[in-house]
């Protein structure tokens, strides 16, 4: 199986000045607005950190749902938020850590294992793989009921 997606972005301007938006295949996102000043200087926008965040938690949550699946678990919730930090080193930007937080609420699964799960779906999902060169750190949250 191979899936194909699409994102796209524009652009017109300086770096400082200029402006852009980014739009994706399904129409989730359309022409959404993001500049240095949404990346730097917390302006209304997005970024590409805040999408890439969007889309690591994403993943990761997909991936903890198919291990709990695999024993026949299944979350009444599952709630991530990934932090994603760019920060200048030397003369370069780089993304070098992403913070996943999990919360979970499923019944029948202990915390150590909700851990061990999340933990393996924090290494396994696809875009933490496309993060390998990033560190990941994880924190989870467990209710059984």
């Amino acid at each position: 199986m191979k899936i194909t997606k699409m994102g796209s972005a524009e652009w017109s301007g300086s770096l400082k000045e200029g402006k852009g938006s980014v739009s994706t295949e399904s129409g989730a996102l359309a022409n959404q607005p993001y500049g240095f000043n949404t990346r730097f200087e917390g302006k209304a926008g997005t970024n590409p950190e805040e999408l890439l965040g969007a889309a690591h938690a994403a993943c990761f949550t997909m991936a903890l749902s198919k291990m709990l699946g695999e024993l026949d678990l299944a979350a009444t919730k599952l709630e991530t938020k990934a932090q994603v930090t760019l920060e200048k080193v030397g003369e370069e930007f780089v993304i070098n850590t992403i913070h996943l937080n999990v919360t979970g609420q499923v019944p029948g699964v202990s915390s150590d294992k909700f851990r061990e799960l999340a933990s393996a779906a924090s290494v396994g999902c696809p875009v933490s793989k496309l993060f390998k060169g990033a560190q990941i750190f994880l924190e989870t949250h467990h209710h059984s009921s």
